[in-house]
């Protein structure tokens, strides 16, 4: 099974493609992946390359973790599993929370 990196301080204008090709002098690129925001589809600047082997994601990492790339230092390193979202205020979500002043109507 293959290791899934995380790439950090993307230049806003790299996209999946770009970031699949840096990778792939390193090995088999299985997947790739730029984060963007939701509402605005404005690259967040970070993203999350899965390699094919344990040993091309190592070399991955030895070769482009602090390699300047539109002029930002890379962050390459181990992806960690996704914390879960339990709990924090889900009200905001459903629009609850807030709207109202303590005034009188």
């Amino acid at each position: 099974m293959g290791k899934k990196l995380y790439i950090g301080n993307l230049a806003y204008s790299i996209g999946k493609s770009e970031l699949e090709q840096l990778f792939t002098k390193h090995g088999t690129v299985v997947s790739a992946q730029v984060i963007s925001d939701r509402e605005t589809g404005r690259s967040k600047g970070f993203g999350f390359v899965e390699m094919g082997s344990d040993q091309e994601a190592q070399a991955a990492i030895a070769a482009l973790s602090g390699k300047s790339l539109d002029g930002r230092a890379l962050t390459v390193n181990e992806a960690r599993p996704q914390e879960s979202r339990s709990g924090g205020f889900a009200g905001a979500r459903r629009g609850g929370g807030g709207g109202r002043t303590g005034g009188r109507y």
